[in-house]
């Protein structure tokens, strides 16, 4: 069977892509980036981005020679990078119009548990008014909903219990009473599979969850436990107003490209929980989803989920560390630009020209530092600051080599800020 499978560079399409092609099925992923060619090198590769594929005639290219589709393309939140209601709905709509008019059948919709055309937020909405036009739709569809996916690689919500995880000492927690449900992305890849070959009832709508519900506290408690993390000394509840800050603080970074895990709307779906009903499943397929046990000791933590959870926490201070330093050291420069001039030397470099670099050196620092919040550019500003450090102390040993010697260490401080920013893109590949 030949199978387009929609974001298949994501956490779980991926898994699907793989799946079906271990199954002997020819596919082919869609998303953006090109990325995924590399990341799933088994498969064919279309680059689209989806939110420009709004009419239906924008699908026919994509859709030749398929015999069915499965959407696992998301976003959580609008964002630099986002525009939900174009992924979710807009483009969604289209393709099913397009997949009836070229008389492609199967069509297996990825959504969430809880979705509904009330629902509060452009995340649920868009997934449900997408269902819903696939459920008026001629199509042989089935529509999955996975709640909290967990495996081996992060993403979303599973890297956010692995982040809450990590935290060292204490336990910080927000609406640590909120009631979820898991599933291993295997499981999703398997179910997902069934529905693709039509082996699940037709026009079927299942959640694809565990039978038990955990509250937040508990799952986090587990995560800790995998890791091998010692239990933490203290749990503390952070307030809801003060979560709200954070998540409109992160709400902020993704019109900055940053894909933070606690945004507004994953603490809105975290708040109202995610849960859903595991009996018509598990009625068909005589049998229960793995426990969230069952999925973690299914895959051991190494030194690998070790290290992620702890680079995930601190990520966001890597970032705010190297901004912070070189625009201060750029702002510091041109507040007191005599000094900084002067110790040039001022028998080596003439005073204008001292000013002009220690100006123009100041414009960079803080171009630079303002660069690397901004997603796209994150790289390229760290690059910038490694090579900035290396002229700077290149020129500074011919201009004023004394300084090597100086008791505050001026070059010396210069290195560790350079490793930091060599470091750090090395961090910020998100799947």
């Amino acid at each position: 069977m030949r199978i387009l499978v929609l974001g298949a560079y994501g956490f779980i399409g991926r898994a699907l892509a793989r799946r079906m092609v271990a199954a002997g099925h020819e596919v082919t992923g869609l998303g953006r980036s090109r990325a995924g060619q590399r990341l799933v090198p088994d498969i064919a590769w279309r680059s689209a981005d989806i939110t420009r594929l709004s009419a239906a005639s924008d699908w026919d290219e994509h859709l030749r020679g398929v015999d069915a589709v499965v959407n696992a393309a998301g976003a959580l939140q609008d964002g630099a990078k986002d525009n939900v209601k174009a992924v979710h709905e807009t483009a969604i709509t289209a393709l099913i119009e397009a997949c009836e008019t070229q008389r492609i059948t199967r069509f297996v919709q990825i959504s969430v548990p809880g979705a509904t055309t009330g629902s509060t937020g452009d995340f649920l909405r868009s997934k449900a008014l997408a269902d819903r036009r696939l459920k008026q739709s001629h199509l042989d569809w089935t529509i999955l909903r996975p709640g909290i996916v967990i495996g081996r690689d992060a993403y979303g919500g599973t890297a956010l219990l692995r982040m809450l995880a990590g935290f060292p000492l204490v336990q910080p927690l927000v609406c640590g009473n909120a009631r979820l449900q898991t599933v291993a992305l295997h499981e999703v890849a398997e179910i997902v599979l069934l529905a693709a070959a039509g082996d699940l009832p037709r026009h079927a709508d299942f959640d694809l969850v565990e039978q038990q519900e955990h509250k937040l506290v508990d799952l986090v408690a587990r995560f800790r436990r995998w890791l091998g993390a010692a239990p933490a000394y203290a749990q503390i509840d952070v307030p809801t107003w003060v979560a709200a800050m954070l998540a409109a603080g992160a709400d902020v970074l993704g019109y900055l490209g940053w894909r933070a895990p606690l945004r507004s709307t994953a603490l809105r779906i975290v708040a109202a929980g995610v849960v859903g009903d595991a009996k018509p499943l598990r009625d068909f397929l005589g049998r229960d989803l793995a426990s969230v046990d069952q999925t973690l000791a299914a895959m051991p933590a190494t030194i690998q989920e070790r290290w992620f959870s702890r680079l995930y926490l601190v990520m966001p201070l890597m970032i705010a560390t190297l901004s912070l330093f070189w625009v201060v050291s750029g702002v510091i420069a041109l507040a007191d630009i005599d000094a900084a001039a002067a110790s040039l030397g001022a028998g080596s470099v003439a005073r204008t020209a001292a000013h002009s670099l220690v100006a123009g050196g100041a414009v960079v620092d803080i171009a630079l530092g303002l660069g690397v919040l901004y997603r796209p550019w994150a790289k390229s500003a760290c690059a910038g600051m490694v090579t900035v450090t290396l002229v700077y102390l290149a020129a500074g040993t011919l201009l004023a080599p004394d300084l090597w010697g100086d008791p505050l260490g001026p070059y010396l401080k210069a290195i560790p800020a350079a490793v930091l920013a060599a470091i750090t893109p090395a961090v910020l590949q998100e799947r």
